[in-house]
């Protein structure tokens, strides 16, 4: 396992690999080891973030206590805004259970009027279309699959722009912020958030700040007294109702759907808050947040209303033998999606028909994993399939045989690179678009005069980095009849949003789960076989393939680094530099991204940086929304902003824009190319990340690379620890027990 062949003069960086044979993880006396981030995930994504804010700014990455910042209005909350004009958002629960709030009779504002209307509905006394603010906004009727296939009939909905603050509102709210001793740079972002009358809500409860992006409690603290003076503290029924939307807006940036109760009222203690309980029920009878409990533990429980409100039980405590009732608190968006998502997903269960003949096709499939997964689509309108970056071929089988069969199917990948991959796989390639292309209408069949995608098959590739809003979006889309395959790496980091899509589905067992028997080949593919399983194990790589590079400083690493990609792998490796990513644990610190690009721009691709710190040729990821990232290449600048090249495709990014949306993509974070790969990556391990690393997070670095892996390692003993020890943390979510409540086939 070296890096440079026999006989050559090797230079520093090729010592560096040459170490490989008696260094790296199976030399640090080890027994032989997805962001978003799949099931095996931490949490959420800062992708979007305007900046990095040191190494604790790691895309949420295992071990770490708090999430960044996410932008106002997320394309996943745009395009689900969209859906819900087109269809009901919660049709019906099942009839023989209550619903996941027991009762609501203190509840008032927005918590009250969902629950209502949620009871009228399922005791027939109003239509679902009482969901809606106006006749305009009534859903459509009940999907069917159209009997033939249709033209391009009907455009997607037009998706709506995220807000943005008129000149008047902005300069409102300076003067509110002005007066608070606010930084003048929070007006547009306070405006856009909180519309048009911001600057008087302001007036009113100054902790509506906390609602703005990047605003911290103690920030928004300083703020009210400077406007309130003497009359706030730490007890105001405002500050503390924003301090819990707070708390739950960022455990959503760590994947969590729903907060328990008990968590939320340590976090308000530890802001100084006397009450917590009495904070929590104030902010559910305000309708800041929702309030949920595990139905199988309600028998026994007294008063469960006060349980509502407060978010713990009252009265008598459960017998002993009796396990506890576990409380979740939820934003209202999230439990709509989840809630929407469940009963789409037994929609597409329940109206599955066999429909065409399937044998001869699993039949006739290149390998056996590929014939089963095609006999499970033959007889299920929900399948998953999960498998690594080989077994990806099977759902192309799937899409190849529905295609030979006349049926209309296409597959969605997470990044324009899984698109070629998959294209290529299929051999069409109008087999294959990206997920947000066909969510957004830019490519894909078109929907038909429902709303609906003109589809019998859809198979979502990179299935774990489906966040809950974005899913229910897509089930939403799909009319009934219509078989939907979930297909990804249960490894890898899971989606930048909230929610668990994949692993919920997988773990509710409400369909077909198709494991594949297709492992990875070569020397990287039986690395990342066994840190799968929690085994760093040493592998044999005559060809070079993995090799470790160990450094002491973070310093040592970016010099390292910069000879890999510059030099070392173009030359030993056969690699070229702009087929080589960098990958590395965050965006701050000595070795995060921010340095690492920095110091590869210097090396590849000089320049002043005239258009916003960015030359032409420059390589970038553009971010359009949180946990998208679009790689490409900087063309030029004018008047309307950044022209970037993505994979083919022009780009242009608003010159307001570009700071927060643009980066450069040298080195890019693991959350970042998740759904990616290249021919040639470099992982960097500095030992400032030790304590951020993850088995997920090093699962998918280390499979990001189909010739060659080079570890910068510098954390010693911490990456055998991190993949034995360190699993995916998990997300609280409410899909899997809904996905479980609800009827399938089998249980009528």
């Amino acid at each position: 396992m070296t890096a440079h062949p026999r006989g050559e003069t090797p230079d520093p960086a090729a010592e560096d690999h040459e170490a490989v044979e008696d260094s790296g993880p199976q030399a640090a006396d080890t027994p032989g080891t997805p962001d978003e981030d799949g099931a095996g995930s931490t949490e959420g994504a800062e992708d979007g973030a305007a900046a990095a804010e040191g190494a604790q700014d790691l895309e949420q990455a295992p071990g770490a206590t708090e999430a960044p910042v996410a932008p106002a209005l997320s394309e996943a909350e745009a395009e689900l805004a969209a859906q819900r004009e087109l269809r009901e958002r919660i049709e019906r629960r099942k009839a023989e259970k209550e619903g996941p709030i027991p009762a609501g009779t203190k509840l008032s504002g927005p918590a009250a009027d969902l629950l209502a209307a949620v009871r009228a509905v399922e005791s027939g006394e109003k239509p679902a279309t009482a969901f809606f603010d106006s006749p305009a906004s009534a859903p459509a009727p009940r999907r069917t699959a159209p009997d033939a296939a249709p033209a391009h009939t009907s455009p997607a909905p037009e998706r709506p722009a995220p807000r943005s603050a008129s000149p008047e509102a902005a300069a409102s709210v300076a003067e509110v912020l002005a007066e608070g001793g606010a930084p003048e740079a929070l007006a547009r972002p306070a405006a856009a958030t909180l519309g048009e009358g911001a600057a008087e809500v302001l007036r009113e409860d100054p902790w509506q700040l906390l609602s703005v992006p990047g605003v911290r409690p103690e920030q928004a603290d300083g703020f009210a007294r400077a406007l309130l003076g003497a009359g706030c503290g730490p007890d105001d029924e405002r500050r503390t109702a924003a301090l819990v939307g707070w708390l739950l807006e960022r455990a959503a940036l760590r994947g969590h759907t729903a907060m328990d109760a008990d968590e939320v009222r340590t976090a308000l203690a530890g802001f100084a808050v006397t009450d917590p309980a009495e904070a929590v029920q104030h902010a559910v009878a305000e309708g800041v947040v929702l309030v949920f409990q595990d139905d199988e533990a309600e028998e026994g429980v007294p008063e469960p209303e006060r349980a509502e409100e407060t978010g713990e039980p009252s009265g008598d405590a459960p017998q002993a033998d009796q396990e506890p009732v576990q409380v979740l608190l939820g934003l209202d968006r999230y439990a709509l999606a989840e809630e929407s998502l469940a009963d789409g997903l037994a929609r597409l269960v329940n109206s599955c028909e066999k429909g065409a003949d399937w044998t001869d096709a699993a039949a006739a499939a290149p390998s056996p994993s590929a014939g089963e997964l095609i006999r499970a689509a033959a007889t299920a309108g929900l399948v998953a399939h999960s498998g690594g970056e080989t077994a990806r071929a099977e759902p192309a089988a799937l899409i190849a045989a529905a295609h030979g069969l006349g049926l209309r199917a296409l597959g969605t990948t997470h990044s324009a690179d899984g698109q070629r991959r998959l294209a290529a796989a299929v051999g069409d390639p109008r087999s294959a678009v990206t997920l947000s292309a066909l969510l957004s209408g830019e490519d894909g069949p078109g929907r038909d005069a429902d709303g609906a995608f003109a589809l019998d098959v859809l198979v979502v590739l990179d299935a774990p980095q489906l966040d809950v809003e974005t899913a229910a979006m897509l089930v939403e889309s799909l009319a009934d009849g219509t078989r939907l395959i979930l297909s990804g790496d249960p490894g890898v980091l899971g989606s930048a949003g909230a929610g668990r899509v994949f692993a919920d589905v997988i773990a509710a067992r409400s369909c077909p789960h198709v494991v594949s028997r297709t492992p990875d080949p070569g020397p990287i593919g039986e690395l990342v076989s066994g840190i799968g399983i929690g085994e760093l194990t040493q592998v044999e790589a005559p060809g070079r393939e993995v090799v470790i590079v160990p450094v002491r400083d973070p310093g040592e690493a970016v010099h390292r680094t910069v000879q890999l990609v510059a030099d070392s792998v173009p030359r030993a490796i056969g690699v070229p530099s702009p087929d080589t990513q960098v990958i590395t644990v965050g965006h701050g610190g000595p070795a995060g991204t921010t340095a690492l690009n920095a110091a590869l721009k210097q090396r590849l691709n000089p320049g002043p940086g005239r258009f916003g710190g960015f030359d032409p040729g420059d390589r970038v990821v553009h971010v359009p929304a949180p946990g998208r990232a679009v790689p490409g290449s900087v063309v030029s600048a004018d008047a309307e902003g950044l022209h970037l090249d993505c994979a083919g495709t022009p780009v242009v990014v608003p010159q307001e824009r570009v700071e927060t949306s643009v980066r450069h993509s040298w080195a890019l974070s693991a959350h970042q190319a998740a759904g990616m790969r290249w021919p040639a990556v470099v992982v960097v391990l500095p030992g400032d990340a030790a304590q951020q690393l993850s088995r997920p997070w090093v699962y998918t670095a280390f499979s990001r690379g189909e010739r060659h892996l080079s570890v910068v390692h510098g954390v010693d003993q911490a990456l055998p620890r991190a993949v034995a020890e360190v699993p995916a943390q998990e997300r609280t979510t409410r899909l899997r027990p809904l996905l479980e409540a609800l009827p399938t086939p089998d249980a009528s």
